[in-house]
C-alpha cells in the first residue's frame, strides 16, 4: 500500500512506521523533520508544516495514497484542513482520536466504541469530540473514507507510565523511588487502568488499513491487560530494583492544589482516575488474530533499561518534586491537627 502518515515518529506513530517499512509499504512521512535520523531508510519524508496547505499541495504533486494517517491532529481547524488537503487524494483517512473522550464519569466500567462521548473535565478530549463530530459528518454528507482509532494509554521505550507527573514527564517520580522517596498515586491506587505497548498497538492500526470493513467506524485498540494503579507503581519499582513507598492522595485535591502546567483536572478527573476496561471485540472481528501480547511488567522493564542507558532522556523536574514533598508534609500536618 501507499500511505501517508502526518507526524509519524511519536510514541504511537513510530512504532507504526517502522513496521510498515519492515513489511515494504510505500510509505511516506509529512512532518518538521525533527526526528529524521530515527526514520528507516525506505520511507519518504516530506518536510513541511501541514498549516502551510500551499507547501503540501506543492510537495505531494499528484500523488494520491491509499491511506493518509493523521496523528498530530487535535482541533476541529486542523481536520477541516485535512478534508480540504485529501479528500480526492485517498482512500482512506485514519484519525487518532482518544478514549479520554468516552464518557466520564463512566456510566459502566465497560467501555466500547458505543459509549456516548463527553468529558466535561478535559479540553484536549472535547476537541477530539469535536473533530470526530466533523469527520463523520463528512463521511455521511460527502463519502470521506474515515475510520476513527481511540488509543487509551500507550507507551514505548522512551517514557514509564505514571498517573502523577510534572510537565517534563515520569523521569522525577522514578528518581524519587530510586531515592527512597514517597511517590504520589491517586485515589487509593485500586482503580483500573490499561496500558498497551506502542508495537502491540500497531499491529491492531495496521491490521485496519486498506480494510473494507474500517470505513466510517471507530475502532478502540488496547491490551486486555487490566492493572491497579498500585500494580502500575509496583511493577515500575520491581523494574527499577527498589522497594515501593506509595503516598495516595484524593484525586479531586491533587486536581485543585497543583499548578496549572500540570493540568490533573484533564489527566485525572477526565481519565485515569476512572477505572475503566475496554472490550477491543470490534476491532478483533476486523482484524482476526489481534493480540496484544506484551505484559506490562514486561514493557516497563524495557522502558527503565532504556532510560537508564539513555542519560538524555533522564529529565529533572525539581519544581515537581519540591511539590511533592509540599502536599506530603501538608497532608500529614493536617493528619495531626485531627
Amino acid at each position: 500500500m501507499k500511505i501517508l502518515m502526518i507526524g509519524g515518529t511519536g510514541t504511537i506513530s513510530s512504532a507504526i512506521t517502522r513496521q510498515l517499512a519492515a513489511a515494504g509499504h510505500d510509505l511516506w512521512l509529512l512532518n518538521r523533520g525533527n526526528r529524521k535520523d530515527e526514520v528507516p531508510e525506505n520511507v519518504k519524508q516530506v518536510i513541511a508544516d501541514i498549516d502551510d496547505e500551499e507547501t503540501v499541495i506543492r510537495q505531494l504533486g499528484d500523488d494520491t495514497f491509499d491511506a493518509v494517517c493523521e496523528f498530530i491532529g487535535f482541533l476541529p481547524s486542523q481536520v477541516e484542513r485535512d478534508i480540504r488537503l485529501f479528500s480526492s487524494r485517498t482512500r482512506q483517512y485514519v484519525y487518532i482520536s482518544s478514549a479520554s473522550a468516552y464518557n466520564k464519569p463512566a456510566r459502566s466500567h465497560v467501555i466500547t466504541e458505543g459509549t456516548a462521548l463527553a468529558n466535561p473535565y478535559w479540553q484536549y478530549s472535547r476537541d477530539k469530540i469535536s473533530c470526530e463530530e466533523l469527520l463523520m459528518k463528512a463521511y455521511r454528507e460527502k463519502g470521506f473514507p474515515v475510520t476513527i482509532v481511540r488509543p487509551s494509554h500507550t507507551y514505548c521505550e522512551r517514557g514509564v507510565p505514571v498517573s502523577v507527573h510534572g510537565p517534563k514527564g515520569s523521569w522525577q517520580v522514578l528518581k524519587r523511588m530510586m531515592e527512597g522517596k514517597p511517590v504520589l498515586v491517586h485515589g487509593d491506587g485500586s482503580s483500573l487502568w490499561t496500558l498497551t505497548w506502542n508495537e502491540d498497538f500497531a499491529r491492531g492500526f495496521i491490521g485496519l488499513l486498506g480494510n473494507p470493513k474500517a470505513i466510517g467506524e471507530a475502532f478502540q485498540i488496547m491490551s486486555d491487560e487490566q492493572l491497579t494503579w498500585n500494580q502500575v507503581y509496583e511493577s515500575v519499582a520491581q523494574a527499577l530494583g527498589v522497594e515501593c513507598h506509595l503516598y495516595h492522595v484524593s484525586s479531586s485535591f491533587l486536581a485543585a492544589v497543583c499548578p496549572d502546567e500540570y493540568d490533573l483536572t484533564g489527566n485525572l478527573l477526565g481519565d485515569k482516575a476512572v477505572s475503566v476496561v475496554f472490550d477491543c471485540t470490534k476491532l478483533k472481528r476486523a482484524v482476526p488474530g489481534f493480540c496484544a501480547t506484551t505484559r506490562f511488567d514486561e514493557g516497563v522493564r524495557r522502558c527503565v533499561s532504556h532510560l537508564l542507558s539513555h542519560p538524555e532522556l533522564q529529565v529533572e523536574d525539581p519544581d515537581f518534586d519540591t511539590w511533592c514533598d509540599r502536599v506530603i508534609e501538608v497532608l500529614e500536618a493536617a493528619k495531626k491537627a485531627l
